[in-house]
């Protein structure tokens, strides 16, 4: 390991990922285990893909003038450790150890507050179509590599947004094939 993939490491970023800088996250509360990870997806303006109004936002830098739907985003102020475009394209934003503002309001196995103690992965995409296989071998990579770092994010400790805020949110939606997604995680373990 070279000195540039340690000093990755202790600053909890992903040798794997193109990191940009996000200015949405806080220092998580003293001796907090990470043990969970939550599935997003989000796709700026809805259902369109391919541009980089996701990463502008997440960077806190979105012309909300471009689109009307980004009008109500002009205040938001959220980001996601890790983002996985269509094509397989992984960037961080957030170092794994530092709180994103990604799950909002949440609880989890009677646990509020899930930003502080869980990473958050979003995909580019919507709850109305499915995701593409390259995503899906991508967070499988991801989600092993996180596992390592933090053995205890165990398989029922991985869920979606929907989940841990059935209320407010619907993603990953069900077009998310929670059957593939494990799969291709297991495969990484062999």
């Amino acid at each position: 390991m070279n000195s540039v993939t340690n000093r990755q490491s202790s600053l909890g970023l992903l040798a794997s990922a193109h990191f940009l800088s996000s200015p949405h996250f806080d220092d998580r509360p003293p001796k907090t285990d990470i043990d969970l990870l939550v599935i997003h997806c989000i796709s700026l303006p809805p259902e369109q893909y391919g541009a980089e109004y996701v990463e502008d936002f997440f960077l806190g830098k979105l012309d909300c003038s471009l689109h009307p739907y980004f009008q109500q985003l002009e205040s938001v102020r959220v980001s996601a450790h890790l983002y996985i475009k269509r094509d397989g394209q992984l960037i961080q934003f957030v170092p794994l150890d530092k709180r994103a503002w990604h799950a909002g309001l949440s609880e989890f196995a009677d646990k509020s507050r899930c930003n502080d103690f869980s990473i958050g992965i979003e995909l580019e995409g919507d709850v109305n179509h499915p995701y593409t296989s390259v995503q899906y071998q991508c967070l499988a990579t991801v989600t092993a590599d996180i596992q390592q770092r933090y053995p205890l994010i165990t398989l029922d400790r991985i869920t979606g947004h929907s989940d841990i805020a059935p209320v407010r949110k619907d993603d990953p939606g069900p077009h998310f094939d929670w059957q593939h997604y494990f799969s291709c995680l297991n495969s990484k373990d062999n």
